[in-house]
């Protein structure tokens, strides 16, 4: 490559001979970018696990709480495929733990799998991580549109955790989302208090505000919080959501409340002819006379 510039250069003007050496300098420059240890068509994502093998080369993790630290470290980092492909290795050496469980379980969800990750939430249920495992299932859930489910199992989660803000904070928007606007206050203030510079958490509390009708409040959380526009129309969004969840509750309670009311005042034809004849309860006589009347059952 050097003695082709070197032919090329002497073939041309001398302001062309620098601007042609310039430009094949520069391809140079570029294969030998091509040809270094980073590869080719490499992001950031690649690049972070890159050095994450660097440096467990460095340190190469000797013992199981060392190694999960590390796994949970990747999954901080955005790494969540390579951290199942570790917590493989992880159990192969020494076993699947409640731990290992857990971050399996969080990695599944993450990466889309749902079902999989279902079965390894539910796998924590007997262990002392029962409450990361009703959380990550209350999580799958919601993610599926099941928010009332949702809110069950983050219930659970939060029974078993009650001081855990983020549980108590994806409870009250699931209940939010579910309809029961009463229900996500007490929650939601209690995650607040528990972690006021949280953003989510600040988040779901001005949807508690603006689906409560006090739009003031919630403007005011989301100012003192600096919310950027984007996380504010959010907010607005599924404020509308949850108001068309709550007409639709009403209208189911009204109808069955319209039915039960229906079901209280109609009188039974039996009872109707053993009144009649003379009260009711009465004889065997009179069960049997107005049975034959009573309309048949469904």
């Amino acid at each position: 490559m050097k003695t082709f510039v070197v032919d090329m250069a002497a073939l041309l003007g001398p302001t062309a001979r620098r601007a042609w050496t310039a430009m094949a300098c520069a391809g140079l420059a570029a294969l030998a970018a091509c040809g270094t240890p980073q590869g080719y068509g490499v992001g950031p994502q690649a690049q972070a696990e890159m050095q994450m093998r660097a440096n467990t080369r460095d340190a190469a993790p000797d013992t199981p709480g060392m190694y999960l630290g590390l796994i949970s470290r990747m999954q901080t980092e955005g790494l969540y495929y390579a951290s199942l492909a570790h917590i493989d290795a992880f159990e192969r050496q020494y076993g699947a733990t409640p731990d290992s469980i857990l971050l399996r379980a969080d990695a599944l969800r993450v990466t889309g799998q749902a079902s999989a990750s279902a079965a390894a939430y539910g796998q924590l249920l007997d262990t002392p991580l029962a409450a990361r495992g009703h959380r990550g299932l209350g999580l799958l859930a919601g993610a599926a549109g099941d928010f009332h489910k949702a809110a069950q199992e983050l219930e659970a989660a939060s029974r078993l955790d009650p001081t855990n803000a983020a549980t108590l904070s994806d409870l009250g928007y699931a209940l939010l989302r579910d309809g029961d606007v009463a229900g996500a206050r007490v929650p939601l203030l209690e995650a607040l208090e528990l972690d006021s510079h949280n953003a989510k958490i600040a988040a779901n509390v001005a949807l508690l505000f603006e689906a409560s009708g006090n739009d003031a409040d919630a403007q005011a959380l989301m100012t003192h919080q600096g919310l950027p526009a984007q996380t504010r129309a959010a907010i607005a969004r599924d404020a509308q959501k949850v108001r068309e969840v709550q007409r639709a509750r009403q209208v189911a309670q009204r109808r069955e409340s319209k039915e039960q009311g229906a079901q209280r005042g109609a009188v039974p034809a039996s009872r109707v002819l053993a009144s009649a004849q003379g009260g009711w309860p009465g004889g065997d006589a009179q069960p049997r006379e107005a049975n034959r009347f009573a309309p048949p059952q469904q």
